[in-house]
């Protein structure tokens, strides 16, 4: 793996779970409640799973995206789904708003503004996220580590990004010993 530097933050996948426990706990000894996590798909979906299983919450997911171009490098406009997805009832009470990162700001701004709008049931949300970078117009309720030089973070799952089925088979046999 890459060393990390101001410019690039090299993240493993040791490096990103311990990461993902660490905010659950910090989150677990403010000893705030809540009734629902909801996770910003798609860099919340790994967070959100963790955090519903060790809360023991529900689960919810709303799909969100402005990285698409230059395979998820390059920042578009925000879209934010109509729905969120849920396995029974909807959202609402305490909610826990669960992220990867917080780099603009823009998602987290108006994802809670949607969540204000449209959900009227919601009480509260907090949000949580590994990474907070300086450059961030927000700062989030909870957050691991603090970004000051605003790197890009290369997360684990990023050797996913440029992968294509009919690339799978050679994929898997690069760490085979021959």
């Amino acid at each position: 793996m890459p060393v990390s530097t101001d410019k690039d933050l090299w993240v493993s996948w040791d490096e990103y779970h311990h990461a993902i426990e660490s905010l659950a706990l910090m989150v677990h000894e403010s000893g705030w409640r809540f009734d629902h996590v909801l996770c910003l798909a798609r860099g919340g979906m790994r967070p959100g799973d963790i955090f519903s299983r060790i809360f023991d919450v529900p689960l919810a997911i709303l799909s969100t995206s402005s990285y698409r171009e230059e395979e998820g490098t390059v920042r578009g406009s925000l879209d934010i789904a109509k729905y969120i997805t849920m396995t029974r009832g909807s959202l609402s009470g305490r909610v826990l708003l669960v992220d990867d990162l917080v780099d603009s700001g823009v998602t987290l701004e108006q994802v809670q503004s949607h969540l204000r709008t449209n959900f009227p049931a919601v009480t509260e949300v907090r949000s949580a996220v590994i990474w907070c970078k300086a450059c961030s117009s927000v700062r989030p309720d909870f957050y691991l580590q603090y970004l000051e030089s605003n790197p890009w973070i290369h997360q684990p799952f990023e050797e996913y990004d440029g992968l294509r089925p009919h690339q799978l088979a050679a994929w898997m046999k690069k760490g085979e010993s021959k």
